[in-house]
C-alpha cells in the first residue's frame, strides 16, 4: 500500500509480517557516460556535465535551444525558469513547436521570460518558492498566482516538472545515444529546503524522466565544488586546518548560509560542512519587488496609479531593469513602462526613468544594511510583499538573517561563529556593491581577523551547475567531498498522556530520533519507553527538526522550545496497515533509526509485544552530502 501525503511514505507489508518499502530503482545495463549536474533555480537552470571516461573533470555546459520569440529558437547556456501559457488559438498557430515538440500551447525560457512583463497573468516565476510554500497545496493549480478563471493554470510541481523535462529534452536532442536515465544525475536544492519541498523536488525530477536514483545536492555545497573545480589542488595552500568558510548564497529566490570547516584526517586536509541555516525567503524576487514599490511611487507622481494587473507586469519589468543596471556596463538609466489599463490609457503605455545610484541605494541599504554582529531580524511581519502570495521574510535585511546564523552557530564562550573565509554564490552577487557591503560589515564585525574572500568563480550564473557536475564525477572517480553527515537534528512528535480538557489539545513532547550529524551506513536504538503507535486507523504523524541543537542525542525528549531552537516540517495524515496478529489499534513500540549508504532515514517502529515493524522514510541525502 502507498499512503500519500504532503510527506510520501511507502509502506508494504511482507509475508513474515514486518512493513516495510521496496525501492526499484533500475536502470539500463549500460553504464553510464556522464555525469550530469542540473541547477533547478528560481530565476534561470542551467546543466553542466563531464564525461566519466576522462582522468579530469573537464566540466561543460550544455547549449539549451529555447524560444526566444514566437517561431524562433535559438541556443542559450541558461533556461530562464517562466513558463508562458499560452490561449488555444495561439497554441495552434505552432509558434510555440520546438525541435522535440510540436503544436505545443506553453513556452519556456526566454520568451517567456519576455512575457513576464507584458502579460504577466498567464506567465509562471518563482516556482521553486512556491514549492516550499507548505500553506498552499503544491499540487494543484495555482499559478499563474492570481490570475483569471480564463487563464490554464499549474501546480509548483508541475512548473518545475516542465523545466526540467525541457532540459532533459535539450540533453537528449544534443546527446542522442546517452539517455539521461542511464547517466549519473545530481539536481541540486536549497539548503534551506525542508523534507516536503526536497521530495516535491524528486517527484518532478522522476516525472520528467531523470533517474530515480538521481542525486539532491545542496546548493552552497555545489558552489564549493564549483570552487574546488576552478582551483584545483591549490585549495590546501589557500585554506588550512580551522579555518570556517561561510558560503553565502543569495539566489533569485532564497537565501542560504552554510558553514563548511577544514579539519585534518590521516594527514590529508578535509571538508566539513558543519551547519546550514533555517530556510530564508529573501532574494532577488525581494529586490525587485522593492524595486517596483519604489518605481510605483514614481508613477504615482506622474498622476499614474496602477491595478493589481499593472503591478504584477512593474514586478516583473522591475527584475528586468535591476540586471540591466547592475550589471557591468550599466547605463545610467534605465526606461521602465507599462500597459495602459484606464479609459484614457487604452493602447498606450506609460513609462518613468530609473536612476542607478537612487536605485543601487535602495536595494544595498535595504537589503544589506550596516548592523551589529548581535542584531537580529525583525519578526513583524510587512504587508507590502503580500500581494504576490509568497511568505517573504518580514525583515529583508540579509546582513541581519547573517548575524543571527553566525550568533546560532556560535558558544557562549566565544560568542558568534568567526568565519575565516567567505565564498560568494547566487545571482545577486554578481553585483559587486552587494559583495563589498557584506564584506565590509563582516570586517567590522571582526576587526582583529577579517574573512577572506575566495576568489576563483568568475560564473556566479553557472557554478551551482558545474559544482554538481564536478560532485558526481568525483563520487564516481574519486575526488574532494564534503563530510558533515546529517544538517540537522530530526525528531517525532509524541502526546502525552492526561485528562482530556475540552478546548486544549494535550501537551506535545519531541523525541530525538536522529541525532545532528549522524553518518551515512550507521544504525542506532533510540533509549524511550514504549511509545503507543496508533494503526489500523487515520493517525496525525508529527515531524520536527533542527539546525542548531547538536547536543542532542537519540532519546533525548524535549518537553519545551523555541521556535528559533525546532521548526516542524509538514505533518502527515496516514493509516499505517493493522498488525493481524494484534487485535488492537493501539501498538506499545520502540524506535530504531537508520541512515542507509543511500542517505535515506529510515526509523522503525519496533513492536514491544509482536514481531510487527513499521517504517517510516524520507530521504535526508542531501543533508548527508553524499
Amino acid at each position: 500500500m502507498v499512503v500519500r501525503s504532503r510527506r510520501r511514505i511507502d509502506v508494504t507489508r511482507l509475508p513474515n509480517g514486518p512493513f516495510v518499502v521496496e525501492l526499484d530503482r533500475r536502470k539500463g545495463l549500460m553504464p553510464a557516460k556522464y555525469t550530469i549536474g542540473i541547477d533547478l533555480g528560481t530565476t534561470n537552470s542551467a546543466l553542466a556535465f563531464a564525461a566519466l571516461d576522462a582522468e579530469t573533470p573537464e566540466v561543460k555546459l550544455l547549449p539549451i535551444p529555447q524560444l526566444v520569440a514566437p517561431a524562433m529558437v535559438e541556443n542559450r547556456d541558461l533556461l530562464p525558469s517562466f513558463l508562458y501559457l499560452a490561449s488555444k488559438q495561439e497554441g495552434s498557430t505552432g509558434a510555440y513547436d520546438l525541435p522535440w515538440a510540436n503544436g505545443r500551447d506553453f513556452a519556456l525560457g526566454e520568451m517567456a521570460r519576455r512575457q513576464s512583463a507584458e502579460l504577466p497573468d498567464r506567465t509562471v516565476g518563482a516556482a521553486k518558492s512556491w514549492l516550499c510554500h507548505s500553506r498552499v497545496d503544491r499540487h494543484q493549480a495555482i499559478l499563474p498566482w492570481g490570475a483569471g478563471d480564463e487563464v490554464p493554470k499549474v501546480s509548483p510541481v508541475t512548473a518545475s516538472r516542465r523545466y526540467l523535462e525541457h532540459l532533459v529534452a535539450a540533453w537528449e536532442y544534443a546527446h542522442p545515444d546517452a539517455p539521461i536515465a542511464e547517466q549519473n544525475v545530481v539536481l541540486t536544492v536549497p539548503a534551506s529546503f525542508d523534507a516536503s519541498a526536497r521530495e516535491l523536488t524528486r517527484e518532478a525530477a522522476s516525472a520528467a524522466g531523470l533517474p530515480d536514483d538521481l542525486v539532491l545536492l545542496e546548493e552552497p555545497q555545489s558552489a564549493v565544488y564549483a570552487w574546488l573545480t576552478a582551483i584545483g589542488d591549490h585549495w590546501r595552500k589557500v585554506l588550512k586546518v580551522g579555518d570556517t568558510l561561510l558560503v553565502c548564497d543569495v539566489g533569485g529566490g532564497t537565501t542560504d548560509l552554510t558553514l563548511v570547516r577544514v579539519n585534518e584526517e590521516e594527514g590529508e586536509l578535509t571538508l566539513k560542512r558543519v551547519a546550514v541555516g533555517n530556510h530564508l525567503l529573501v532574494g532577488g524576487d525581494n529586490m525587485d519587488l522593492a524595486l517596483a514599490h519604489h518605481v510605483a511611487g514614481l508613477f504615482a507622481k506622474k498622476g499614474v496609479h496602477l491595478d493589481p494587473w499593472q503591478s504584477v507586469s512593474l514586478w516583473h519589468s522591475c527584475r528586468q531593469a535591476k540586471e540591466s543596471l547592475l550589471s557591468v556596463d550599466a547605463p545610467k538609466k534605465h526606461p521602465i513602462s507599462v500597459l495602459g489599463r484606464g479609459s484614457k490609457l487604452i493602447g498606450g503605455t506609460v513609462t518613468v526613468e530609473v536612476s542607478r545610484e537612487p536605485m543601487l541605494q535602495l536595494l544595498v541599504d535595504g537589503f544589506f544594511p550596516e548592523c551589529l554582529v548581535n542584531d537580529k531580524p525583525a519578526r513583524q511581519r510587512a504587508s507590502g510583499f503580500q500581494e504576490v502570495g509568497l511568505p517573504y521574510e518580514a525583515d529583508a535585511a540579509v546582513t541581519k538573517h547573517l548575524a543571527a546564523f553566525l550568533q546560532s552557530h556560535g558558544t557562549d564562550e566565544e560568542g558568534p561563529a568567526r568565519p575565516t573565509h567567505v565564498l560568494f554564490n547566487g545571482g545577486v552577487f554578481k553585483a559587486d556593491p552587494f559583495r563589498s557591503r557584506l564584506l565590509e560589515t563582516l570586517k567590522k564585525w571582526f576587526p582583529d581577523q577579517p574573512p577572506q574572500i575566495l576568489e576563483g568563480i568568475h560564473d556566479l550564473d553557472h557554478a551551482v551547475a558545474r559544482g554538481a557536475a564536478y560532485y558526481g564525477w568525483a563520487k564516481v572517480k574519486g575526488g574532494v567531498r564534503i563530510r558533515g553527515g546529517t544538517a540537522r537534528s530530526y525528531y517525532i512528535g509524541i502526546e502525552t498522556a492526561g485528562l482530556a480538557i475540552p478546548g486544549a489539545p494535550r501537551p506535545l513532547r519531541a523525541l530525538c530520533v536522529v541525532p545532528f550529524g549522524m553518518e551515512e551506513g550507521t544504525e542506532l536504538d533510540v533509549p524511550s519507553d514504549a511509545i503507543g503507535l496508533i494503526v489500523g486507523q487515520p493517525a496525525h504523524f508529527r515531524f520536527f527538526s533542527s539546525a542548531t541543537r547538536k547536543d542532542d542525542q537519540a532519546g533525548v525528549r524535549l518537553q519545551r522550545w523555541t521556535d528559533d531552537e525546532i521548526i516542524e516540517t509538514d505533518s502527515l495524515e496516514a493509516t499505517l496497515p493493522k498488525d493481524d496478529a494484534i487485535d488492537d489499534h493501539y501498538v506499545p513500540v520502540q524506535f530504531h533509526t537508520q541512515i542507509t549508504e543511500l542517505g535515506v532515514l529510515e526509523l522503525w517502529c519496533v513492536s514491544t509485544r509482536g514481531s510487527g515493524r513499521w517504517k517510516l522514510e524520507f530521504s535526508v541525502r542531501e543533508d548527508a552530502g553524499a
